[in-house]
């Protein structure tokens, strides 16, 4: 199977006439571009599978286009091994400052009801589960084979995640977005969008409402109205331990992932500063955690 070069973007067949292609800044799993010809933009990205971070593009691709059948995400223009057009939103690209501003918290709970409630009815094909402690181990087992600066911290990691893993307590099941950092959100004025499904499978509801929260540091008056909100006023009786244990559990998550792509990835960015500034969000959020304990 081949897979599309950065070269070859411009001679997609959806193109008419003359294209003109830009590079857009700050993807650090996949390279994507603005295309344009004479019919409109399109947001193309390219990336291949990454076993070790369970990004499968037959995944992204299917989770994509159930999203764009629901209006959840863009519509999916084109796609090809290695390559997938989307749409090109217009819009502002959120920060973590929006997203703690209420205007934004309350219309991104309804995008997760209707993600976790209806995806499940649109995505066709086999799935993925996204389980973050399988993941840990899973990063864990790998830091260690290839030798990464950071073995030494993994017994203590691990103990801490198996740790939580016991909090959190049996779950439902929904199919989840799992990447909910503040750039997978845009604004068009009119409404907001949900991009990017490299990480989506089936989970529980709590690992995205503590993956929003510990991603973009909602404070725990905000954490607290964001699962109540979920929940419609209902929310189960143990859901606040298990919340903050899945809150730590993201944000070791996002740490190992760096760790990983530190050694792996060939994306020009500051993996280890990365790793650091993560390291440091889930030793605060684990301090939290077991002084509530």
């Amino acid at each position: 199977m081949t897979h599309l070069a950065e070269k070859d973007i411009l001679q997609l067949p959806f193109l008419q006439g003359p294209a003109r292609m830009d590079p857009i800044d700050g993807g650090i799993t996949n390279k994507n571009f603005v295309v344009a010809d004479a019919n409109g933009r399109y947001f193309v990205r390219l990336g291949q599978d990454i076993p070790m971070h369970g990004v499968m593009r037959f995944n992204e691709l299917q989770a994509s286009l159930a999203a764009a059948k629901l209006g959840l995400s863009p519509k999916v223009v084109h796609h090809a091994p290695g390559v997938m057009v989307l749409e090109f939103i217009e819009g502002k690209t959120l920060t973590p400052e929006d997203i703690q501003n209420p205007a934004y918290l309350s219309p991104i709970v309804s995008l997760l009801q209707k993600t976790h409630r209806e995806m499940k009815t649109a995505v066709r094909g086999p799935a993925l589960i996204f389980w973050v402690f399988h993941v840990i181990r899973d990063y864990a087992a790998t830091l260690e084979k290839d030798n990464s600066r950071m073995i030494p911290q993994l017994p203590g990691l691990l103990e801490k995640s198996a740790r939580l893993e016991r909090a959190v307590g049996p779950v439902d099941l929904v199919f989840g977005h799992n990447d909910l950092l503040a750039a997978n959100f845009i604004d068009d004025g009119h409404r907001l969008w949900l991009i990017d499904w490299d990480y989506a499978g089936y989970n529980s509801p709590l690992f995205d409402l503590a993956n929003l929260a510990a991603n973009n540091e909602l404070s725990t008056e905000q954490q607290a109205w964001l699962a109540e909100a979920y929940f419609d006023g209902n929310a189960p009786a143990h859901m606040d331990r298990s919340l903050r244990a899945m809150k730590c559990a993201s944000a070791l998550r996002e740490s190992m992932w760096s760790m990983v792509s530190e050694i792996h990835s060939s994306i020009d960015f500051d993996f280890v500063a990365y790793t650091t500034e993560n390291l440091s969000r889930f030793d605060q959020q684990w301090s939290a955690f077991v002084e509530l304990a």
